[in-house]
């Protein structure tokens, strides 16, 4: 009876378990998936795949590319303070040290030491007659600049104009028949598009890394150490990049120049994952403008816009909307905008049907044009687009294209006198000195911010114009002479223009 008791309740016990599993599997035991089967392919994924949806695997060679490029980037050394040299100088500073990829030598490290400076960064040549295009840091207060090919034949290199603004500098030496690099088109670059970094990085022989584009429009803050009006929209990437790799080129896997290489981002000076470039479409427009006129034919929108880098709490004072566009804040009386419909508040979106989303990437295309240039604006208000054409002006406001670049060596803000002020004071007009940076006048002379001038080498100015024109005739000394609102006697400044 027990053998039976015990039989039967094995055999509830089995049946159970069986049910149990058979269930189990049947209603719990599925795939779990957020995202089933039946999905559509998400629009981010367009280009991707091909029309069997498979991945085309494209095989990267970067050997074409290196072995274009490699020809047509130089070493540039150069020496600094060769007739000055004594035990009495002060160690020179070198702000740029901890981003920038120049490279000072370490015997030069000892202020107490009676021998010049040396500095070394790479070039890009341009140009089968030798022209090259490097930073402006690395030969920035060069007495002596040299130049050596890949090939070890070297030359002594001419320097045609440089633009701070930037961190561009043209150089030429005198040969024929020399590898050059053919402009690509840097708007195209895509974020995941693979490059390569070309230069000689601590003074080593040609070296070529590869990465990728890992951003676009970065603004680090960089050049605003040497100019009061930077422009800054860096390709970020991850090819590895030191000092010395400065001024070298950055190159897709065409061949073609894509990018100055330019500053790399690190807490120790050395390669820390990511580099930077200034985009060939800036430094061609740049080293053009150099060549024709001698120097950089700024554009301005005559605008102020909310910067990427304002605080959350700006931006939700000013009830800022991501993904619109580049915020204005204000808009200058006199300026390119002025009178086009744009107003405080509203959202530029596009410059010439280029989307824009920050105040990086619009730099970047307003930089390519020069003033007088017509360019179209696309705007959004309250969701609303519209859209406006603006001829481009220069920062005194005018269309004419600057002759001269002592006014951007001052490095200076300056505007025309008010008219009511103009009375008030009891003169005809003049220039206000806005505001006072790093360049000459801060460099060698004590004048304030207010100064009123209306005088250049005795010569009446009474608006930007007029001031311009003035300095725009060759001088290697002007006299500037004016009065401090509010205090008696006038002024004379005298500044000598490289």
């Amino acid at each position: 009876m027990k053998f039976k008791q015990v039989l039967l309740v094995m055999l509830v016990s089995g049946l159970t378990t069986g049910a149990i599993l058979f269930g189990y599997g049947k209603f719990f035991n599925k795939e779990i998936s957020i995202q089933p089967s039946s999905l559509q392919t998400p629009s981010n994924y367009a280009g991707l795949f091909d029309s069997n949806n498979n991945m085309p695997g494209q095989l990267v060679d970067f050997q074409g590319a290196a072995q274009t490029a490699s020809p047509a980037v130089v070493h540039i050394t150069t020496v600094i303070g060769r007739d000055q040299a004594n035990n009495n100088l002060p160690r020179r500073s070198n702000p740029f040290a901890d981003l920038f990829g120049d490279e000072f030598f370490r015997e030069f490290e000892n202020p107490m030491r009676s021998q010049p400076q040396r500095a070394s960064g790479s070039g890009v040549i341009v140009s089968e007659d030798g022209y090259i295009i490097t930073n402006n840091h690395v030969i920035d207060e060069a007495d002596e600049i040299k130049v050596t090919l890949s090939n070890k034949k070297s030359y002594t290199a001419k320097l045609m104009g440089k633009d701070p603004s930037s961190d561009l500098a043209l150089l030429k030496v005198e040969a024929k028949g020399l590898p050059f690099l053919m402009y690509g088109n840097s708007d195209q670059l895509r974020i995941g598009q693979w490059v390569l970094a070309v230069g000689y990085p601590l003074n080593l022989e040609t070296t070529v890394t590869a990465g990728i584009v890992s951003a676009k429009a970065r603004t680090l803050g960089l050049n605003a150490r040497k100019s009061n009006t930077p422009i800054e929209s860096f390709i970020q990437t991850d090819a590895a990049v030191n000092q010395g790799n400065s001024g070298g080129a950055l190159v897709n896997t065409n061949g073609e120049l894509v990018g100055i290489v330019s500053a790399i981002a690190s807490p120790t000076g050395a390669y820390a994952g990511y580099s930077y470039a200034i985009p060939v479409n800036i430094a061609k427009k740049i080293i053009n403008d150099l060549l024709e006129f001698g120097t950089v034919q700024r554009a301005y929108l005559g605008i102020s816009y909310l910067p990427e880098t304002a605080p959350d709490s700006e931006r939700v004072k000013l009830n800022f909307k991501e993904g619109q566009g580049v915020l204005v804040l204000d808009v200058a009386k006199d300026g390119a905008v002025a009178n086009s419909g744009i107003l405080k508040g509203d959202y530029i979106s596009k410059i010439n049907g280029m989307k824009v989303t920050t105040g990086s990437e619009m730099v970047e295309q307003v930089a390519g044009f020069k003033p007088g240039d017509k360019i179209t604006v696309t705007y959004t208000r309250n969701s609303k687009e519209y859209s406006t054409q603006i001829t481009l002006k220069n920062r005194s406001g005018s269309y004419d294209v600057v002759k001269s670049n002592a006014l951007e060596g001052f490095g200076a803000e300056f505007e025309t006198l008010d008219a009511k002020k103009s009375k008030e004071y009891g003169v005809r007009g003049g220039v206000v000195v806005k505001r006072i940076g790093k360049g000459l006048i801060d460099e060698q002379t004590r004048m304030r911010d207010g100064f009123v001038i209306y005088k250049v080498n005795g010569q009446e100015v009474k608006t930007m114009e007029e001031f311009t024109a003035a300095l725009s005739k060759g001088q290697n000394r002007v006299m500037l002479e004016g009065f401090y609102p509010g205090y008696d006697g006038t002024y004379q400044y005298p500044i000598e223009v490289e």
